[in-house]
């Protein structure tokens, strides 16, 4: 069996970045290669039915053993792009062996300080993962693809260990909202399903943001400015002008639990022309149709000011809360939970202040709760992986799999 650790430092060597403005899919061809990787390492350790679509979705099935065939089949499902926030190009991971709980100098002048990320305190003492500081590491996602398939290999080497049928599914394009766009959930499946794509050990969640992303294009008129009064429009004042007038306050840097936001994401432009790009989040559906509108009224209040044809605003929802989807199914919740206690593990059930795959799914009838991957600070140079939370999710799939497996038959 391949080491868990060297696993995921070969998939990190790939540079499988996503774009948001590309009109293809999977956005960019360079997700199609690990994806291609992952299908025939699947295919290597004995998985079954191994797929990849023109999509680039990659499925596979672990049958299931003899007598254990009417047992819910479970699904277990990663993205393998990376986010637009930072280059995944050329990774250079640094390891830290028996962690000392100080400050980690990531390379040149960028540090990793307990002081602004304390949650490094809880790793004193394990084996951790981190860049050199020019890059975002790539733990979200491929953190949770090492893990499936690890899990997968021991399975498969360990046929004495009975369990039902179970599928893997690899995608591309979630860290753009457009992960499960063509994913075919009656040809996965499976009864229910975990995207392992969390971050802090022990992290359980089936609540996550609504969310809509927004873009804002602002058509100015440059004039020579010894000639500029009552003559030029600056789209440039413009796009500050509207963030000015979104509340401050409710800024991802200022925001925490349920509390939704605002976040500018780009922007881009001179006097002629500018561009503002946003994401909208909320956990309630209510203020995140009230955070809707402001935007539009905001932009509606700008119309008027400057002229209807000076600003274009784009709104489009991208994912749901899939907390409705999932109550329903109690049982997948306690499923997890079970399988974290048996490893050591303290269940940590919060909502998720971001979206996954399994937002989506659930409402297309695959309910998907999310795991933890033992990553954190994810879409930074400052993201840093545990080897000891690696190894833990793959005993909490594993254990999951053969209580599901014997509770069914009992």
């Amino acid at each position: 069996m391949m080491d868990l650790k060297e696993r995921f430092l070969k998939y990190v060597s790939f540079d499988t970045q996503s774009d948001e403005r590309s009109e293809t899919f999977p956005s960019t061809d360079k997700q199609k290669v690990l994806l291609s990787y992952l299908k025939e390492e699947l295919e290597t350790i004995g998985l079954k039915e191994v797929t990849m679509d023109e999509y680039g979705y990659v499925m596979a099935t672990l049958p299931a053993t003899k007598g254990y065939e009417n047992v819910p089949t479970i699904g277990f499902i990663s993205h393998v792009d990376t986010a637009p926030d930072m280059s995944g190009a050329g990774v250079k991971p640094h390891i830290v062996e028996n962690y000392n709980g100080k400050d980690i100098l990531l390379g040149g002048d960028v540090w990793l300080r307990v002081e602004e990320f304390p949650e490094l305190s809880f790793f004193k003492g394990h084996t951790l993962i981190h860049t050199d500081g020019t890059t975002l590491l790539g733990a979200d996602d491929k953190a949770g693809v090492a893990e499936i398939v690890t899990a997968m290999e021991w399975l498969v080497a360990h046929p004495e260990m009975p369990h039902g049928k179970i599928r893997v599914g690899f995608t591309p394009d979630e860290e753009i909202g457009r992960g499960v766009d063509y994913f075919d959930v009656k040809r996965f499946a499976a009864d229910f399903a975990y995207t392992m794509d969390g971050g802090m050990e022990g992290e359980l969640e089936y609540e996550n943001f609504n969310a809509a992303g927004a873009k804002i294009h602002i058509s100015g008129r440059n004039v020579h400015p010894g000639m500029a009064k009552n003559k030029m429009i600056n789209a440039i004042d413009i796009a500050t002008e509207l963030n000015g007038m979104l509340p401050a306050s409710e800024r991802p840097q200022y925001t925490e639990h349920y509390e939704g936001f605002f976040h500018c994401v780009g922007i881009q432009g001179s006097v002629e022309e500018a561009e503002l790009s946003y994401i909208i989040r909320d956990h309630s559906s209510e203020k995140f149709e009230a955070k809707k509108q402001l935007m539009w009224d905001v932009v509606n209040f700008l119309q008027r000011k400057y002229g209807e044809k000076v600003l274009t605003l784009t709104l489009k929802d991208q994912y749901y809360n899939m907390r409705k989807m999932v109550e329903p199914h109690p049982q997948v919740i306690e499923k997890a939970k079970r399988a974290m206690i048996e490893a050591g593990v303290k269940p940590q059930v919060k909502p998720i202040r971001g979206g996954t795959d399994g937002s989506r799914l659930s409402f297309m009838g695959l309910p998907c709760p999310n795991l933890f991957t033992g990553g954190e600070n994810f879409h930074s140079r400052f993201e840093f992986l545990s080897v000891q939370s690696l190894h833990k999710v793959v005993e909490i799939v594993e254990r999951l799999i053969l209580n599901a497996t014997y509770a069914e038959r009992n």
